[in-house]
């Protein structure tokens, strides 16, 4: 049986947890202006772009790397949480199962906290894990804040 984990990490943000969940819910359109350095495109293939199981494919680039990600989203507004299920991609190549979990948590004071939760199963042991995955995901959160911001 392969080996599966799961990841989770927290990144304190400045802008507002209802901010950050409307970005990454509905406007992943701004992404490639925001934090281009990160993702070049986000293509909508089913649904709205706001609506829960829509279909969608993002170009990154990881560790001076391009690569596809494609996946189908799970939508929970109640506690400002997007579940992105791996569906197809480079990622998927090496992953049985990718499932990128983000729960924005509105802090006392000013701002928030994303929590990340990475589920994952390798296809093979032969497979690296994808802690490298987790890294990139949080950069890319974190430069996130500073154009949730600017909004």
């Amino acid at each position: 049986m392969a080996t599966s984990g799961t990841y989770v990490a927290e990144v304190p943000l400045k802008g507002t947890a209802e901010n950050h969940y409307k970005r990454w819910k509905g406007e992943n359109h701004v992404f490639p202006d925001a934090i281009g350095h990160h993702i070049q495109n986000v293509t909508v293939h089913e649904g709205e772009p706001d609506s829960h199981g829509s279909i969608r494919s993002w170009n990154y680039t990881r560790d001076g790397k391009e690569e596809v990600f494609k996946e189908r989203r799970e939508i929970d507004d109640e506690n400002l949480t997007l579940t992105l299920r791996g569906l197809d991609g480079h990622v998927m190549e090496q992953l049985k199962v990718y499932d990128c979990i983000y729960q924005f948590i509105p802090k006392f004071e000013d701002g928030c906290v994303c929590k990340i939760t990475i589920i994952w199963e390798k296809r093979n042991d032969d497979s690296p894990e994808p802690s490298n995955y987790m890294k990139f995901v949080k950069s890319m959160v974190a430069d996130m804040d500073h154009h949730v911001l600017k909004a």
